[in-house]
C-alpha cells in the first residue's frame, strides 16, 4: 500500500512581510486562540448563568498574565541561556538601522514559553479577578478550561512554524523535517523527528471534546458537574497526555540535568504534570466521593460551603 503520509516541513515563522512590518504565525495563532476563547467562554458563561461581560473583562487580564507567566517560567529554568554574554540583545525598530538594546529574556517573539507557567500565572490572575468582582473562582474557571484546551491545540502549531518543541528522531510516516540549524548538535545526522507539537495538538482537541461533551450533558441535567469538577477533569486529562508526550521531546526544561535527555536530572513538565494529575484526581474524589465542595480561593473571607 502506497504511503499516504508525507513528511511535515515548516514554511518558516513569518506569514507575511509588508515593508518593515511582518506577521508571524505564532502571533496570528495566539490572536485566533484569544478570539475563539472569548466567544466560546462567553457562550459557556451564559449557559452557566454568568454574565458574558465578566469574560470580556477577564480575558485581556488573563491573556497578558498567561503570556508573562509562560515567559518567566521558561527563562527561570533556562537562565543559563540568558545570562553573561547572552544577557543583552537588540531590536531593530521598523528596519531603520536603529538597534535598541534590550534584555534577551524579553524576546518572546524568538520563542521560549512554557504552558505550565501560563497556567500558574493565569490561575493567579483569575483568583484575584474573582476576589475583585466577588465571583466564584470555580464557576468562572470551569467555563474557561474548554477554551484553554482548544487554545493549546491551536497554539501548538506555532511550535511547528518556529521549528521547535519537536521529539526524538524517527522514520514514522508522519515524521517532521527539522532544518540543520534548529537541531541539537548531537542529532546533526538526523533529518526527521517526532512531531510532538502535533501529538499535543491532537491530544488537546480530544480533551476539548471531552470537556464540551460533559458541559453540554450537564446543561440538560443528564450528569452532575459541581463547581470545579470540569477544571479537575481538564487538569487530569491534559496532564496525562503531557506526561508521555514530554518523554519524547528533546528540548525539555530540566531540573538537575541538561537537554536533550536531562541525564542525571528530571523533566520539569513531567513533575508538574504528575502533580496536576494528583490534584485533579484529589479534587474529583472530594467532589464525587466525599460529597464536599472544593475550597474557593477567591472567597477566603467567606466560609466555603
Amino acid at each position: 500500500m502506497e504511503n499516504i503520509f508525507i513528511a511535515l516541513r515548516s514554511p518558516g515563522p513569518e506569514l507575511i512581510q509588508i515593508g518593515p512590518f511582518s506577521l508571524r504565525w505564532y502571533g496570528l495563532l495566539i490572536a485566533i486562540s484569544v478570539l475563539v476563547g472569548l466567544n466560546l467562554s462567553g457562550e459557556l458563561a451564559r449557559k452557566k448563568g454568568l454574565k458574558q461581560s465578566l469574560i470580556n473583562d477577564l480575558l485581556p487580564i488573563l491573556v497578558l498574565a498567561s503570556i508573562i507567566g509562560a515567559r518567566l517560567y521558561y527563562v527561570a529554568f533556562e537562565w543559563r541561556n540568558y545570562t553573561g554574554k547572552n544577557f543583552w540583545s537588540s531590536i531593530n525598530i521598523l528596519n531603520l538601522n536603529l538597534n535598541i538594546p534590550i534584555p534577551t529574556a524579553i524576546e518572546i517573539w524568538g520563542g521560549g514559553i512554557a504552558i505550565h507557567g501560563a497556567l500558574i500565572m493565569g490561575t493567579l490572575s483569575v483568583i484575584f479577578f474573582c476576589r475583585w468582582r466577588r465571583e466564584s473562582f470555580w464557576d468562572v474557571i470551569d467555563v474557561l478550561v474548554p477554551s484553554v484546551a482548544l487554545g493549546q491545540a491551536i497554539g501548538r502549531w506555532g511550535n511547528f512554524f518556529n521549528n521547535e518543541a519537536f521529539g526524538i528522531p524517527t522514520n514514522l510516516p508522519w515524521k517532521l523535517f527539522i532544518p540543520y540549524e534548529f537541531r541539537p548538535k548531537i542529532f546533526y545526522l538526523q533529518d526527521y523527528f517526532h512531531p510532538t507539537f502535533l501529538y499535543e495538538s491532537i491530544w488537546n482537541l480530544l480533551v476539548f471534546g471531552i470537556l464540551i461533551f460533559l458541559f453540554k450533558k450537564s446543561t440538560t441535567n443528564k450528569i452532575s458537574l459541581p463547581s470545579g469538577s470540569l477544571t479537575c477533569i481538564y487538569l487530569t486529562t491534559y496532564s496525562l497526555g503531557r506526561v508521555w508526550i514530554e518523554a519524547l521531546r528533546i528540548d525539555p526544561l530540566c531540573l538537575g540535568g541538561i537537554a536533550p535527555f536531562c541525564e542525571g536530572g528530571l523533566r520539569i513538565a513531567q513533575i508538574i504534570s504528575l502533580f496536576l494529575i494528583s490534584a485533579g484526581l484529589l479534587g474529583i474524589w472530594r467532589i464525587y466521593i466525599s460529597k464536599k465542595a472544593l475550597p474557593d480561593p477567591s472567597l477566603s473571607n467567606r466560609r466555603n460551603k
